[in-house]
């Protein structure tokens, strides 16, 4: 039995019962399950198909369909397991292409249309488009509007404005616009292009907090938890080199694991605290480099000419809000999708590298189709993509990459130092508007923050004797 044999057998269970009838068309790879209606209470049939996305993984889509009530139910399901991760997607519908770009929603995630401020709330799967979900949107709000007139008409007034903007969307008149796809289990997805370049399509990821593990069923007990971590040291003066091991909670099972820690001090640029997770129930690995320090008035642009091996062996630093990009090889990579990386130029590139291979053609597919529907013409694409990157990895071309860090917490290796380097050009510049709410600095306050707080403190006294009297 094959591997897709036994997802879908797997999936079968779920619904079987001694007795129901099971066929499966060996054309199309539909398979039927006799089950229950949820509706009516007497069997329908319930229909599903392992599919391959290309730029993503194996879902199941599932279709039930009641012969004697007419009840239909659809939905779409991950063939495989909830991801290390969360993942968010955010996309810049800018005309009809980006309106038909393929959105999967599991029933966990939140679609929003940002620049709305309105969300499809979670419990619905799809395998649909992005008009799709902007339809079910408009159709879920203008098919109760008659209704809220009369019972709430303050509701069905504010509500107009935002069915007239959906409206307009679907009329094709509403460009540009934002839409958001936020996925705790990171099974959600919207369809990236060749064509996507700067801030129109980003991904990043993200680790789950308890309170998310605890919705999916998978956060660890509680009371362990504060048992093993029972031993974790306070005012722990820490030595550069040293390295240290802490409890803590694995972000894929949340079952206990170890963190160790290293503080590494590097020449003419910061200290940075490199931290590797290893888990022992299930075997997740992770990696990540945080920095320290005070925010910085600007970001920093770093630019390395690569013109032969050595090069390729110069330490970088690329921090968890670093973009990368290369013209030549045409490569960008947004904030947040490679987290925080202490490695080398040539350790980086095979990190992308691997990772989009990752996503694009399945691991275990050796054939490399990349999925069930990827046209020859995209096929064609990234098998020259990924030469040329492959050239670059062994010496055999130059390039130029690019680090832009709004935090300039990144770093390329100055092998010329103190003396500068030809091949590095570093400058500052001005943070975006975009990149300081991104960033979470227009909500901080650095300054002034002792007064207020000792402001409060004089208001609460003052409340409390005027109480007391």
């Amino acid at each position: 039995m094959s591997a897709d044999d036994q997802v879908v057998v797997q999936e079968e269970s779920q619904f079987q019962k001694p007795g129901d009838l099971v066929e499966r068309d060996e054309e199309t790879g539909v398979m039927q399950i006799e089950s229950l209606c949820m509706n009516c209470h007497d069997n329908g049939v319930t229909r599903l198909l392992l599919l391959r996305v290309p730029f993503f993984r194996d879902i199941i889509l599932e279709s039930f369909e009641c012969e004697h009530c007419h009840f239909k139910d659809n939905s779409v399901k991950s063939a495989g397991q909830i991801q290390e991760k969360g993942a968010k997607y955010t996309l810049d519908v800018e005309n009809e292409d980006d309106l038909q770009r393929q959105v999967i929603r599991s029933d966990v995630s939140i679609f929003k249309v940002e620049s709305l401020g309105i969300e499809m709330p979670k419990g619905e799967s799809q395998l649909t488009t992005v008009e799709g979900v902007i339809q079910k949107i408009h159709e879920s709000l203008s098919g109760e509007q008659e209704l809220r007139k009369e019972q709430a008409p303050e509701l069905h007034d504010a509500l107009v404005p935002i069915i007239n903007s959906l409206q307009k969307i679907l009329d094709r008149e509403g460009f540009p616009f934002s839409v958001s796809l936020d996925d705790p289990t990171g099974n959600s997805w919207i369809a990236p292009t060749t064509h996507d370049t700067g801030r129109k399509y980003r991904r990043s990821d993200y680790a789950r907090t308890r309170e998310q593990n605890e919705e999916l069923g998978i956060a660890a007990d509680e009371e362990a938890m504060k048992h093993e971590a029972a031993g974790m040291p306070e005012d722990l003066d820490i030595v550069d080199g040293k390295v240290y091991s802490l409890p803590a909670e694995c972000p894929a099972c949340s079952k206990g694991c170890v963190v160790n820690m290293q503080k590494v001090d590097i020449p003419y640029f910061k200290e940075v605290f490199i931290w590797s997770n290893v888990c022992d129930h299930c075997g997740y690995r992770s990696s990540d480099v945080k920095t320290g320090g005070a925010v910085p008035d600007k970001g920093k642009r770093i630019t390395l000419s690569v013109e032969n091996t050595v090069d390729l062996h110069r330490d970088i630093l690329k921090s968890d809000t670093c973009a990368l990009y290369s013209d030549e090889l045409e490569v960008v990579v947004q904030p947040g999708t490679l987290g925080g990386r202490f490695t080398t130029v040539e350790g980086l590139l095979t990190e992308i590298r691997d990772q989009l291979r990752g996503q694009i053609y399945d691991i275990d597919d050796t054939t490399q189709s990349g999925g069930d529907s990827m046209a020859e013409s995209d096929k064609d694409k990234w098998e020259r993509f990924f030469k040329r990157l492959d050239s670059a990895i062994s010496g055999d071309m130059k390039f130029v990459i690019t680090l832009e860090d709004p935090m300039a917490n990144s770093y390329i290796q100055d092998l010329c130092a103190p003396a500068p380097d030809r091949q590095i050009t570093t400058e500052e510049y001005t943070r975006t508007e975009e990149e300081e709410e991104d960033l979470g600095l227009n909500d901080m306050k650095v300054t002034g923050y002792e007064e207020d707080e000792e402001s409060k403190e004089t208001k609460t006294t003052e409340e409390n004797v005027e109480n007391k009297s």
